[in-house]
């Protein structure tokens, strides 16, 4: 009997090899003797072995992969944001943003059976693209942002669970804002840590409500989080750090086995 977590490599059903005779010595002929070392290997029966330490993950060839989950397959998503998003800090009046042409790629696969199961989607960093925040996007109180005043978003994680049943989102999203004013003056970053979600997303001072994503994969997904300070004063005192922010961000999910 195999101990716990291993594998049985033996069945009662699989009859034992027969013993094979004492082979005899070569005879000296013509005929060439192949080394031992070159003769083809025996096919024998039985179960394939895989072996790992105590504590580590398994590793399986793809074959013996594909016959333990084979209702598992890889998908293409696509994530892209729309215009009509806001953004807000502290207890200022929230900025009027305009995030079309952002833009990200992430491969998903599917948690549950079926065609609508949530499938759990991981954004490749490096495609992920979010406009930043300037005069040309974003404006406060109706007035465009300054022209030499700029934020860019670095995203640093986009991941999480989409629910093609129910439209419900939520995104795991990790970035970086970086505050600068023309060359003069560039603040270091501050870093944000939300839960992107079709939901309610609620903060002491903040609050938002999301939508779901509707039959076109259309959706708005809204995250509250908490501002820590940073090294500068000048920031610190005029976002009153730490508080928190909100984003409400239009977006439209894509979800398509690869071709």
């Amino acid at each position: 009997m195999a101990p716990p977590g291993g594998i049985k490599t033996s069945s009662p059903n699989l009859q034992p090899l027969p013993k094979r005779a004492s082979p005899k010595k070569p005879r000296a002929s013509a005929a060439v003797a192949f080394p031992q070392s070159l003769q083809p290997p025996l096919n024998r029966r039985g179960a394939v072995v895989v072996t790992c330490a105590r504590g580590s993950k398994q590793q399986s060839s793809p074959a013996v992969a594909a016959q333990a989950r084979p209702g598992t397959s890889t998908l293409s998503v696509e994530f892209r944001t729309r215009e009509g998003c806001r953004l807000g800090i502290a207890r200022y009046p929230d900025f009027a943003y305009n995030a079309q042409g952002g833009r990200g790629v992430g491969a998903g696969c599917v948690a549950e059976s079926g065609e609508d199961g949530t499938v759990l989607v991981d954004f490749d960093v490096a495609s992920l693209y979010i406009p930043p925040m300037s005069g040309a996007t974003t404006s406060f109180l109706g007035l465009p942002l300054p022209p030499f005043l700029k934020i860019d978003i670095l995203p640093e994680a986009l991941g999480g669970t989409i629910d093609r049943a129910t439209g419900q989102v939520d995104l795991k999203f990790r970035s970086r804002f970086c505050f600068s004013v023309g060359s003069i003056y560039k603040a270091p970053p501050l870093f944000v840590d939300t839960t992107l979600t079709s939901e309610e997303s609620s903060g002491t001072i903040r609050r938002g409500t999301g939508e779901r994503m509707d039959g076109e994969g259309r959706c708005k997904l809204v995250g509250v989080a908490v501002v820590d300070p940073i090294d500068d004063l000048f920031m610190n005192t005029f976002l009153s750090l730490p508080t928190e922010c909100i984003a409400y961000l239009n977006a439209t999910i894509s979800i398509a086995k690869p071709r």
